[in-house]
């Protein structure tokens, strides 16, 4: 069985983000620096659930279905670099690497041209709703390669909080967090993720 997407890093943010995944009927792959994470949380939360454990980053991507598609849940500035220069060796054309760590624009950019350099398609992605939100229902908001979002649609809208029937998940181009019509957008929808978090609390 091959995972529809991967999930690197395990605080908070990660894991919910990765339980709500699986409970909109999603595998899932997940890392951590931590090497004993994945299994302590596939043992403990995700027991029983669709997850698997990876242990590397080059199992993480042998466990995934292709094209790959790999979320980094992870602290912004250099580790993203890092992970990201690792990345690149293990992954093929096509494949999708998405950044979920509110990063700055400019770091976004230089990093959507250094990964299409290689053939591999890059997304830097607001999150808002907190730790309750990437359980229930966040607001996303993802930019980047254009080519990458008929792939990560189906699954970001998904799991994102709903207004109605609408999903708060749009393609917001590069500079998503900084156009105005769009801040409104994620406005209205983190006030409905955080109405998910009021509920659960």
């Amino acid at each position: 069985m091959k995972a529809s997407i991967g999930i690197i890093g395990l605080a908070v943010m990660g894991e919910n983000l990765a339980l709500n995944m699986e409970s909109k009927g999603y595998t899932v792959a997940v890392f951590d620096i931590r090497p004993e994470r994945p299994d302590e949380f596939a043992g403990s939360k995700g027991a029983g659930k669709r997850f698997i454990p990876a242990h590397s980053l080059s199992e993480l991507a042998a466990s995934l279905e292709r094209p790959r598609k790999i979320l980094m849940m992870i602290k912004a500035g250099e580790p993203v670099d890092q992970v990201i220069q690792s990345l690149l060796p293990i992954l093929d054309e096509g494949d999708v690497i998405i950044d979920g760590g509110n990063s700055n624009f400019a770091d976004t950019e230089r990093r959507i041209k250094q990964v299409e350099a290689k053939g591999i398609l890059y997304i830097g992605m607001g999150v808002s709703g907190g730790e309750e939100g990437a359980l229930n229902g966040p607001s996303l908001m993802p930019g980047g390669s254009a080519a990458a979002w008929p792939l990560v649609q189906p699954l970001l809208q998904t799991i994102a909080a709903h207004i109605d029937t609408s999903p708060c998940c749009n393609w917001h181009g590069l500079r998503h967090y900084e156009n105005t019509k769009n801040d409104r957008q994620r406005l209205h929808c983190s006030s409905q993720s955080q109405r998910y978090a009021d509920i659960e609390s």
